[in-house]
């Protein structure tokens, strides 16, 4: 049986997908300055910032509702 989301916005769109479209529109520093966790700012990696954000709800959700907001400013005209 196929599960439908048609109100959730992140279905289908993968963790390692969404942090690497943060940090291609705000690099790292940038980016650990509005989501104040360690693994963005101390020798940030792709591999490890997905680990911690696996393993810690309250970081993937931060990470979650700022791809969000940056998707919601880019499609504005």
């Amino acid at each position: 049986m196929k599960l439908e989301q048609p109100n959730n916005p992140l279905h289908g769109i993968t963790l390692k997908f969404i942090l690497e479209f943060l940090v291609e529109t705000y690099g790292w520093y940038e980016l650990g300055g509005l989501i104040k966790i360690n693994c963005f700012n101390t020798n940030p990696t792709i591999k490890s910032s997905l680990t911690f954000l696996r393993k810690t709800p309250w970081a993937r959700n931060k990470v979650e509702n700022l791809y969000l907001k940056t998707i919601k400013k880019q499609l504005k005209p």
